[in-house]
């Protein structure tokens, strides 16, 4: 029987890519971003069963961050040093994923971000750093020229929350806009989880944009919203990016909600291989329809997973798997390159939606849309 073991033993040494592979995860899964932390954890808890049936055994190790950076570091160095992880999925939020970025390059353990938007993430160099999603410039870029190919706006105003995400998404897209030769009329920073925006959006009103641009995650979505009714604020369209606007607790606000155009990563109407098998099998098992994160978050652990088994759980064959890799799923083709000053970033096409009838329905590209756009802006009922 000894002998036995130590046969078993000598085998295993010999193939470390039969174990389980360890893989950290950082998420918000409390606190203000936990809706959508909800929707990373359950893409997660797919893909760990989609693995298994393939035969990749995988032993996740689960650091809540509760949106914070400080707590976001203390998870990193915690999974890289005592827990002794191959590679971490994660975080959620771009200040965290900024904070994490320089100690997964510190400890040289591959860091894949499935859903952060900040440029800056991947603009620095670290070759231990790879994001799944498209980059904030993206989230601009496709919401100025989705309302520019639906009328003829010439006016612009942004109200986006002063974290990393709202300050660089709007950076991008005040650049972009400098491009297009529209006139920003206002341009308001926030303080996050602010109880009142009546007067901000009241003095925005008197400015008479075409277009108002926000960015914030679910709480503040909501009540800009709210808010923007109440003041009676109509522009040609509320253009969200990304985050709060792509989400089922927004969605379901249909009085201040309907015909708000987001743009998004991922959809079930895309002919991602496997991406409408996922939308479904999400509902089934969930009971809510997926915002993009959790399609961002199955991919990054898949990606993530069969990498770490070819690479043996070598942390260093891991990283070099990863860069020269190619993938085709959920999220349509996945490859960490290097462009226009980015590393390690997956080069992803966005998708531009609107809520229609309380249901987020696909109107950009052509070749994805489910619904002909409603443009302008009808106005509050």
């Amino acid at each position: 029987m000894r002998k036995q073991f130590l046969a078993l033993g000598a085998t295993l040494a010999l193939a470390p890519c039969l174990l389980a592979q360890k893989i950290g995860v950082i998420n918000s899964m409390s606190g203000p971003e936990a809706p959508i932390g909800e929707n990373i954890t359950n893409g997660i808890k797919l893909a760990a069963e989609d693995l298994k049936q393939k035969g990749i055994n995988v032993q996740l190790v689960w650091e809540d961050d509760t949106g914070k950076p400080q707590i976001s570091m203390s998870a990193m160095e915690k999974l890289a040093t005592r827990e002794n992880v191959v590679g971490v999925v994660g975080p959620y939020t771009s200040a965290c994923s900024n904070a994490v970025a320089k100690l997964a390059e510190k400890y040289k353990v591959a860091l894949l971000i499935p859903a952060a938007a900040k440029e800056e993430i991947t603009r620095q160099g670290y070759k231990y750093v790879f994001r799944m999603n498209a980059p904030a410039d993206q989230y601009a870029s496709s919401l100025i020229d989705a309302a520019a190919s639906l009328g003829k706006p010439r006016s612009i105003a942004f109200i986006y929350e002063n974290t990393d995400f709202g300050t660089s998404t709007s950076k991008t897209a005040k650049d972009y806009v400098a491009q297009k030769g529209f006139q920003v009329v206002a341009d308001v920073p926030y303080p996050k989880g602010s109880a009142d925006y009546r007067s901000t959006l009241a003095q925005i009103k008197a400015k008479n944009p075409d277009l108002v641009f926000m960015v914030s995650y679910v709480a503040d979505a909501i009540l800009l919203m709210r808010q923007s009714r109440e003041v009676g604020l109509k522009p040609q369209a509320f253009l969200g990016a990304g985050a709060g606007f792509t989400t089922a607790e927004f969605a379901k606000e249909r009085a201040i909600s309907e015909n708000v155009i987001s743009c998004t990563q991922w959809t079930p109407d895309v002919n991602w291989p496997g991406a409408k098998e996922f939308g479904k099998r999400y509902m089934a098992k969930f009971g809510k329809e997926p915002s993009y994160h959790a399609a961002c978050a199955y991919a990054s652990l898949v990606v993530m997973a069969e990498t770490a088994k070819a690479a043996g759980g070598d942390r260093a064959k891991l990283r070099d798997g990863l860069k020269a890799g190619k993938w085709n799923g959920v999220m349509g083709e996945v490859q960490f390159i290097d462009y226009e000053g980015f590393n390690n970033q997956n080069r992803h096409p966005m998708l531009v939606q609107q809520i229609l009838g309380g249901n987020y329905e696909t109107i950009l590209p052509s070749k994805f849309a489910t619904k002909k756009a409603v443009y302008p802006f009808p106005g509050w009922k």
